[in-house]
């Protein structure tokens, strides 16, 4: 039974958006749930060739910002709809951040999900780069142990573990924390080169700072990406339920 809660609270939560939700039905619902964000700072200079020149890089003071996402997902599905079996997968997603037209969103770089049908969904319906992946996520008391490895001749690999620490509360705009997770839009490319938004709702983040513990990570070097040889920004969120609409044109 889903625990997914009531879309029209959800909906009436937007003073923290940055712009106001579409003014279409929503189409689909998703809960994420213990997510590591962990963050590397790049020369933009590195992310150069990487990206769409129609999908402008986003930076913070100068710096370009590449994030290894991990977390697990229940409720995924069609507004109206109940998928069970289906609804409930882990995902690892690689991003960098652009801006468009005023909308600051994420971009990926690759997308790793332990469902194959959502793999095949999302690369059929969205042109997102998912790719199937052996996963597993544990979690004894408040620690998460996450693996991940794609299945194919590719080395996209993820094991580590991490916790919260402290007390979690919203992100300040202005600060890197705001810039690196309060977006509310991904951007993608259609097979014909032409650049969409798909947009999504949720209530402000609960961020916390996190420990984590990273003993292998390729996902970045598997999309041509060296990441530096620094410590990460990490940060936890417990839980976020979200509404998203369809691909749009960006125009």
């Amino acid at each position: 039974m889903s625990d997914f809660p009531d879309p029209d609270d959800l909906l009436a939560h937007t003073s923290h958006r940055p712009w106001p939700v579409p003014d279409t039905p929503w189409l689909m619902t998703q809960s994420w749930h213990d997510l590591l964000f962990a963050h590397w700072p790049l020369d933009p200079g590195v992310l150069a060739g990487k990206l769409p020149v129609e999908l402008p890089l986003d930076v913070f003071d100068g710096r370009a910002w590449i994030g290894v996402i991990p977390f697990h997902m229940t409720n995924v599905g069609p507004r109206g709809m109940s998928l069970p079996g289906l609804s409930a997968f882990p995902e690892l997603n690689v991003r960098t951040y652009v801006t468009l037209n005023g909308k600051p969103g994420v971009y990926f770089f690759s997308l790793d999900a332990g469902s194959t049908l959502a793999v095949i969904g999302a690369r059929t319906m969205f042109n997102l780069p998912y790719y199937r992946a052996a996963m597993s996520v544990h979690t004894a008391a408040r620690r998460v142990t996450y693996r991940s490895a794609r299945r194919s001749a590719v080395n996209a690999q993820f094991l580590g573990t991490y916790e919260p620490v402290g007390v979690a509360s919203p992100a300040v705009p202005g600060t890197l924390e705001y810039f690196l997770t309060e977006r509310y839009c991904l951007y993608t490319m259609t097979r014909s080169g032409e650049p969409r938004r798909l947009e999504i709702h949720h209530k402000p983040w609960p961020l916390q700072t996190a420990d984590a513990q990273i003993a292998v990570n390729t996902m970045a070097r598997a999309a041509g990406i060296t990441l530096p040889a620094v410590a990460p920004l990490v940060h936890f969120a417990k839980r976020m339920d979200v509404v998203t609409w369809g691909m749009q044109s960006t125009t």
